[in-house]
């Protein structure tokens, strides 16, 4: 797909939002780990949810949705043992692929200062680690550097050329701030590159077509669906507890034929009944 066109890739956190995605049209999903896990646990994206945690809702995505997904991974969970775990799992859950970030854990959203790196030599390691414990060779290994707001765009670029050499099949240079920084990382590296295109971050609004012009495999929309959802439900609730009832609201709802629909619900009655032999 990335050598044909810029794959856009929505941003999902659970099974429903992958539904939703892939009925949209979308032909490739991203799975957000600060998705994962502000939606599960209800936290902060520090580090606080499991390998396990994320390869369930990827089992969960990658269920529902068939196409390709790419889910977040954040530090691997560890040093180059847990990576090669994580690949592992992460693949066994059916993703597309992965990506690593080079941040210290606990790890900060790539958009907020006070984080800081590993050793580029460390990351490396990582990457082989990842590279290695691949069963299939398509799976995707992307390198994620957040090094551009902790030691500037050149030190960033030199860790992407370091990771390319150590087998990274992408890479994700975070937290941008503008156009010319995504150009410069184009022409420093051979192998495809992933653009963010978050919403209030140090990135300004970009739109897939130039991305395209600039020479991006991948774009992700990490959590563009969610923050709709946030505001969405937060609406809600304050609705009803101010009004002791829905009548208000109901004409921003899916009803219930329209959710029955989303979920496929007709396929499973059909399946339930074709096994019972009637």
């Amino acid at each position: 797909m990335i050598s044909e066109d810029t794959v856009v890739m929505p941003g999902v956190f659970n099974g429903i939002s992958a539904v939703s995605a892939h009925k949209a049209g979308a032909r490739a999903l991203y799975l957000s780990g600060a998705g994962i896990t502000n939606a599960a646990l209800g936290v902060p994206d520090i580090a606080l949810a499991t390998l396990t945690e994320f390869a369930q809702q990827a089992a969960y995505v990658t269920q529902v949705a068939p196409v390709p997904v790419l889910s977040d991974a954040d530090t691997g969970f560890g040093e180059a043992l847990n990576v090669a775990r994580t690949v592992i799992e992460m693949e066994r859950a059916g993703l597309a692929g992965i990506h690593l970030e080079d941040q210290i854990s606990p790890k900060r959203c790539g958009h907020l200062d006070g984080k800081s790196c590993i050793e580029p030599l460390e990351m490396a390691r990582k990457i082989r680690a990842a590279v290695d414990s691949k069963r299939d060779p398509s799976f995707m290994i992307v390198a994620r550097t957040d090094a551009r707001g902790v030691e500037g765009l050149d030190s960033a670029i030199e860790r992407a050329r370091r990771y390319e050499g150590a087998g990274a099949d992408a890479i994700f240079p975070e937290g941008l701030t503008g156009e010319a920084e995504f150009e410069a990382f184009r022409g420093a590296v051979s192998i495809p590159l992933l653009a963010n295109m978050t919403e209030f971050g140090k990135t300004p609004i970009i739109p897939v077509s130039r991305f395209r012009e600039l020479g991006y495999g991948m774009v992700i929309f990490p959590m563009t669906a969610f923050r709709v959802m946030l505001r969405a439900l937060d609406e809600t609730y304050a609705e009803l507890l101010s009004t002791g009832t829905q009548a208000g609201i109901l004409d921003r709802m899916r009803t219930r034929a329209e959710l029955y629909d989303r979920i496929d619900y007709a396929q499973y009655d059909d399946a339930d009944r074709r096994w019972s032999g009637n």
